[in-house]
């Protein structure tokens, strides 16, 4: 018995390192997305944060293939998040336009960072076992990479030909605002579906998944900020259908109905850590 345990010791504790040396991967490229846009080669800055979002989901997927999620690996993940999604996205964005736009423009590259850091921070206080089927608030991860890829939209022929003429400054900070209070508000938004060949969901999941991929990879400067704003725009829609169904409920006459005030339902990956936050 003692044999075995001693070998299996080493295999252990590769398998519970490997995804903190993911997250520290992400961690590097949102530190060199920062010193690139700030040397003004936003192009190659904004592609940066998206990989470290595909570091961020492969950490948290290494941790549950694993079972290797850890209390110090999901601080870690949420600390190397908020630098890679939350600082980040706002320096480049900072650099972008509101470093033109008077002195205290910084102000809404200030309001990103500390929602972001309210999101995740939220994360890590309501700890949740399972892995649940949507987000509850407007992952950080998504946030950032769609402020993030802004700047690689705007060299693409559709926007220079067909969208250029469009209050960009004025629809940058909205969308800014809007992002930082997506974060903090409890809209539920839809995890990716999971891929599957033995049914019609992980069918779609399958053609889902590799819609993205592709696109990603053929298209990726026309197709990932619209894609960013469409997932937004979609956690934004589906709640205010479900508000005014349930207020229409409600209103229903002769009846009488009592609600108990709902607890916190959140999104955590701290099952172990999945991507996200």
């Amino acid at each position: 018995m003692t044999p075995v345990r001693q070998g299996s010791d080493p295999v252990r504790r590769v398998v519970i390192v490997m995804p903190s040396l993911f997250t520290l991967a992400n961690l590097f490229f949102g530190i060199w997305a920062i010193v690139l846009a700030s040397r003004g080669d936003f192009y190659r800055a904004a592609w940066y944060i998206v990989i470290a979002g595909v570091l961020d989901v492969l950490d948290g997927l290494l941790a549950r293939m694993g079972n290797a999620g850890t209390r110090f690996g999901a601080e870690l993940d949420s600390l190397v998040d908020l630098v890679s999604f939350g600082v980040a996205p706002a320096m480049i964005t900072y650099y972008v336009l509101f470093a033109h736009l008077g002195n205290f423009a910084w102000i809404f590259s200030y309001g990103f960072v500390v929602c972001a850091a309210l999101r995740l921070a939220r994360y890590n206080v309501h700890t949740g076992g399972e892995h649940k089927a949507h987000f509850n608030g407007l992952p950080s991860t998504a946030a950032g990479m769609t402020l993030a890829t802004y700047y690689p939209f705007t060299t693409t022929g559709l926007y220079q030909d067909q969208l250029d003429q469009l209050p960009w400054n004025q629809l940058l900070i909205f969308l800014t605002i809007a992002l930082s209070i997506a974060m903090v508000s409890n809209i539920k938004y839809a995890r990716l579906p999971r891929i599957g060949l033995r049914s019609a969901r992980g069918l779609i999941g399958l053609a889902v998944n590799l819609t993205i991929l592709i696109s990603t990879m053929f298209a990726r400067d026309v197709f990932f900020f619209p894609l960013g704003i469409a997932y937004v725009s979609y956690g934004v829609i589906r709640g205010a259908v479900v508000a005014i169904g349930e207020s229409a409920e409600h209103r229903q006459p002769g009846q009488l109905m009592l609600h108990d005030a709902d607890g916190p339902d959140d999104d955590h990956r701290r099952e172990p850590p999945a991507a996200g936050g």
